[in-house]
């Protein structure tokens, strides 16, 4: 019986260390592992006939044992406020959602790192979903390649933000080996890369030896551990002064400020307790406050605050030396707002199979 020829390899899936490696067994020059990942990144190619600078026969060696794993399927939702929700289906049938955001003279993209979480946040859709798996480094990179092909030529998505589904230190490896890559071969400025997380303490001790040093974005909600506990229930217990002094030494090694967010929650998190908190942790650190009003989700119980009120608790940080913005969250009439994602609008059949 003859053996099954190995599957393929997936380029896409290569890390830059994996493709020397893989060029070296060819007997290729090791300047070849660069011209391909410019193809991949940057070329954004789904064939290897693209990749003009390679000789003919190298061309034919790869389509004959490799391919190029982009994501194929995928539907787009268009915001009245100009933000494209896309709805990718994987090689596996899960879905996922990533959400391209047109601000000023940026283009923001926020990707997702895991197919649902585990956190199960109160205020967040995507928790309700439990974790199916993580993201593997190509399955988050080609989101990014993809939102681009839907760009024209004289766009360029600016800024990457890992806030979509799922929490990015517990998928820490993958993600990181992403961010490596699209800070290099994908040309994305250092600063323009955002790490968010609840605070698990293995992103402190990672993100600073890191090659590419993404900026930081800390959910914070509250500086009340009790209460963070309740609406972060499967966050790490780590008292939020210990957050804060650790992001902000990493605020200070990086040279990047620390975006500090906040879901805004009527009755909950938006009372004087919090202001007078959040003036003690962070007066006088290199942050950024992000106050987000809550968006509003069918199955959970929660309420925003009027605008006028979170207008005036940002007013009222100001003053007391911390610099804080309030954030209307973009696509909420597609559901691709803050807490929102979980790519219900996809019903994808699985393949079936014939048993004997």
């Amino acid at each position: 019986m003859l053996p099954f020829p190995p599957p393929p390899t997936d380029l896409l899936a290569l890390s830059e260390g994996a493709m020397v490696e893989f060029v070296r067994e060819r007997g290729w020059p090791t300047y070849r592992a660069a011209q391909i990942l410019r193809w991949l990144y940057q070329g954004r190619v789904r064939s290897f006939a693209e990749m003009t600078n390679l000789a003919q026969k190298d061309r034919e060696h790869l389509a004959a044992s490799c391919i190029i794993g982009r994501t194929r399927t995928v539907q787009t939702f268009a915001s009245q406020d100009g933000t494209t929700k896309f709805v990718l289906t994987l090689a596996d049938h899960t879905n996922i959602e990533c959400v391209l955001i047109p601000d000023d003279e940026r283009l923001t993209l926020c990707l997702s790192s895991q197919v649902g979480c585990t956190l199960d946040c109160g205020f967040c859709l995507t928790g309700t979903l439990g974790l199916t798996r993580n993201l593997r480094p190509h399955e988050i990179v080609d989101q990014v390649l993809l939102a681009q092909d839907h760009l024209t030529a004289e766009q360029r998505i600016t800024n990457l933000v890992f806030m979509g589904m799922g929490e990015p230190a517990h998928n820490l490896d993958n993600v990181l080996e992403a961010i490596q890559l699209l800070g290099s071969e994908g040309g994305i400025g250092h600063k323009n890369l955002v790490f968010s997380t609840v605070g698990d303490p293995r992103v402190f001790e990672r993100l600073p030896v890191g090659r590419v040093k993404p900026a930081l974005a800390l959910s914070l909600h509250s500086t009340l551990p009790e209460r963070r506990a309740q609406l972060l229930p499967r966050a790490p217990r780590i008292d939020p002064a210990e957050l804060v002094a650790a992001a902000g030494r990493y605020a200070q090694a990086t040279g990047y400020p620390v975006q500090y967010q906040w879901t805004l929650i009527e009755g909950v998190n938006d009372g004087d307790d919090e202001v007078e908190g959040i003036a003690r942790l962070l007066a006088g650190q290199y942050a950024v406050m992000n106050l987000i009003p809550y968006n509003a989700v069918t199955e959970l119980p929660w309420r925003r605050p009027s605008w006028e009120h979170a207008a005036d608790m940002a007013r009222r940080l100001h003053r007391r030396g911390v610099l804080t913005k309030l954030r209307q969250s973009a696509a909420q009439d597609v559901d691709g707002g803050c807490g929102q994602l979980r790519a219900r609008t996809v019903t994808v059949s699985p393949p079936r199979f014939l048993l004997a």
